[in-house]
């Protein structure tokens, strides 16, 4: 016997706990909570959702999320194309850019390499990285993954990759503790790390 009075209620509580950090109790919670609200509520919630799922796309440049084909950050002509910031995922852009400390382009990977979990090279937009590296010019490349030993793998690959040359490859400082995601670290340690980045080196 189910412990919901309504199935309907069951159906929603049971896909609320799915979203991570929410368990049953909490989805419950918000359940309820929505089913007070005015209709009118819940269904721009509802649509909000949607609209997001089926409209945001990658962008075709840097892998960041995008309500079109190319993002607001690489449309936008007063910032400096010279130098690239590779990160993990869209959190860390997101990171990064509330620092206010960083005015380049970036390039999303979508992970890290973790042979354990069964991510390799492959399943990143590392062969998108080394294509964009080829077409496009930049002074100096920014390594700012997470200070993991997944990052660190992740790091010392696209290094021998990118094989530097002509390009200044540098990492963010250790302002970020280590095993600490960018999306953790407050803005004003993160900006610090930024501004006093170090030349990366194997």
């Amino acid at each position: 016997m189910s412990d919901y009075p309504s199935l309907l209620l069951e159906n929603a509580v049971n896909e609320l706990s799915r979203l991570p950090g929410i368990g049953k109790k909490t989805a419950l919670r918000l359940a309820l909570f929505m089913l007070r609200q005015e209709k009118s509520r819940t269904d721009s919630l509802a649509n909000s959702i949607l609209r997001m799922r089926e409209g945001i796309q990658l962008c075709q440049r840097c892998f960041n999320i995008s309500d079109h084909d190319v993002c607001s950050i690489c449309a936008n002509p007063r910032r400096d194309e010279n130098t690239l910031c590779i990160v993990e995922d869209m959190r860390d852009v997101m990171a990064v850019e509330r620092t206010a400390a960083f005015n380049g382009l970036y390039h999303v990977l979508g992970g890290v390499i973790n042979p354990i979990e069964g991510i390799g090279p492959n399943d990143l937009t590392i062969t998108q990285l080394i294509n964009r590296l080829n077409q496009e010019v930049f002074q100096e490349i920014i390594l700012a993954l997470p200070a993991t030993v997944e990052g660190d793998t992740t790091s010392y690959y696209l290094y021998r990759q990118i094989k530097p040359g002509k390009i200044k490859i540098t990492s963010i400082s250790k302002g970020v503790a280590i095993g600490d995601s960018l999306e953790y670290a407050d803005e004003v340690t993160l900006g610090r790390s930024i501004l006093n980045r170090t030349i990366f080196d194997l």
